[in-house]
């Protein structure tokens, strides 16, 4: 069994959860808790010497980045549903898990941190840091936006890991105060994510870790 070291708080952590859950593929959560700097101990920086969330262990094979254990777990469930073989197929799923860790998490990840987690810490959110972002992001949106009015989801009419990859970064949307209702088509995809059965079992694990520290 995959055992899986994170927080569900975390973008990343919650992409891999998200992502396990889709592919169907049992897994064993290694409680790393990001508030108090657990993953700067020596114990998980064996593990992932980056100090980041989240890595992964099958048997005695340590990895980290949260793409590539989606794409290892993809691949070790034997099933190409939501990790196509086909090369133009995964070559299209891989473009966006790239752009998603490039471009797409930068800039959601400052609406994270100001709105999401500052408040949790009492602090208070950078609003010149949040409305420097802002352009950025709607370029980013608008470029999901134009994908999605040709398709149900990101690579074709099927959910794929690269559309739980994309979502992780906007999980709390809500408390990350992004402007969705510009974006009619991602709007409407984030809605069908959020009707996964995948994304509707690990919400509550992200609520409690989101509550005040």
């Amino acid at each position: 069994m995959l055992q899986v070291y994170l927080d569900p708080a975390t973008i990343n952590s919650r992409k891999v959860l998200a992502g396990l859950e889709l592919l169907g593929m049992p897994y064993e959560i290694k409680h790393v808790n990001y508030f108090t700097g657990a993953h700067k101990q020596p114990d998980y920086l064996a593990i992932n010497p980056n100090g980041r969330l989240p890595a992964a262990k099958d048997g005695d094979f340590a990895l980290w980045e949260s793409d590539a254990i989606l794409q290892y777990a993809a691949d070790l469930s034997g099933s190409d549903k939501h990790y196509p073989k086909d090369l133009r197929k995964r070559a299209d799923v891989n473009r966006w898990l790239l752009w998603e860790v490039s471009a797409w998490q930068p800039s959601c990840y400052t609406f994270f941190i100001e709105n999401a987690v500052k408040p949790l810490m009492g602090a208070p959110p950078d609003k010149a840091l949040l409305e420097k972002e802002a352009p950025n992001w709607r370029q980013l949106a608008g470029i999901l936006d134009a994908r999605l009015a040709k398709s149900k989801w990101l690579a074709g009419e099927e959910v794929t890991i690269a559309d739980i990859a994309v979502a992780a970064p906007m999980h709390v949307h809500k408390r990350q105060g992004l402007p969705l209702d510009e974006f009619p088509n991602l709007r409407r995809w984030m809605g069908e994510i959020e009707k996964l059965p995948c994304w509707r079992k690990t919400q509550g694990a992200v609520e409690a870790a989101l509550q005040p520290h």
